[in-house]
């Protein structure tokens, strides 16, 4: 990826734009899909960026077996409303990170289920120079905030 940092924030605004849109409840035009990160400040940091559907998070005391139960029971196989990966599964980009993303989108996909791994590799190849976890977006938030509205106009209004 560019060094260039308006580029790499460019690449990245697109894939957070296009997982907000995704995210965002069906009333307000997008289809629930759910992101998978691993804990609540990772939540707070998508909230932070205007992510209004719903967020799941791995660490809540539960076993890898019992998480990926419920989320297979709760989001089933497909998306339900646009028949797209049932999923955005985006854990961090360090190692720790990566063996969840490997463990996790494995699991899940024994289930049948649909994963979108597409935005976290982006993330991974635009913002690794920043940092590498999802809660280290949060010090490029007001700065990402205006290319990922330039792809989710509408998300934009959710402040």
């Amino acid at each position: 990826m560019s060094n260039n940092r308006d580029a790499r924030y460019t690449t990245a605004g697109r894939a957070l734009g296009e997982a907000r849109i995704r995210n965002r409840h069906t009333v307000l035009g997008g289809c629930g899909c759910p992101i998978i990160v691993e804990g609540i400040n990772d939540r707070i940091t998508l909230e932070l960026m205007g992510f209004t559907g719903p967020i799941e998070q791995v660490n809540r005391g539960w076993d890898q077996s019992r998480f990926v139960t419920y989320i297979f029971e709760k989001y089933g196989i497909l998306n339900k409303v646009d028949q797209g990966d049932s999923v955005i599964l985006l854990m961090d980009w360090d190692r720790t990170g990566g063996r969840l993303q490997r463990k996790i989108g494995e699991r899940l996909e024994a289930f049948g289920m649909k994963i979108d791994h597409t935005t976290r590799m982006e993330l991974v190849r635009a913002m690794k120079p920043e940092g590498r976890t999802v809660e280290g977006l949060k010090a490029h938030a007001e700065k990402l905030r205006p290319y990922i509205d330039l792809i989710d106009s509408e998300g934009a209004v959710e402040e």
